[in-house]
């Protein structure tokens, strides 16, 4: 997963929706989105498993993992094309998957703004932040 998309001045904050639109690479075995303040700061790190069959979800804080919260929702597929919303609340992040189940993972880290962007795995179509 060597391709990645990055942004490093978001400038999301609460109440705020990320839209994506992409196509999965063919090719592989998980994607990846992550949003935080950093590569090192991760709020969320979503990243859905196909070898694994489930969407893990998780936190960084310099550069240390947190505990993973594990989803047996698996709504995706190599090659398929995705329209996946993050909303960002105070305390919290709602992910709506394609298929239209929802996702929550807790802001544990408990930042008010995300600043970074970066997705792997995926080739994106359009990305929107409302």
């Amino acid at each position: 997963m060597s391709e990645k998309f990055e942004v490093k001045d978001l400038n999301m904050k609460p109440g705020m929706s990320l839209k994506i639109k992409g196509k999965i690479h063919n090719d592989v075995d998980r994607f990846l989105i992550n949003l935080g303040q950093g590569k090192e700061t991760l709020n969320l790190h979503f990243n859905p498993r196909f070898d694994e069959s489930t969407i893990v979800c998780n936190t960084s804080e310099g550069g240390r993992w947190g505990q993973e919260q594990r989803e047996n929702h698996m709504c995706f597929s190599p090659g398929s094309e995705v329209k996946i919303t993050i909303t960002f609340q105070d305390k919290d992040f709602k992910v709506t998957l394609p298929d239209g189940h929802q996702l929550t993972f807790p802001n544990r880290l408990g930042h008010n703004q995300l600043h970074y962007l970066s997705m792997g795995g995926l080739q994106i179509s359009s990305f929107k932040l409302e």
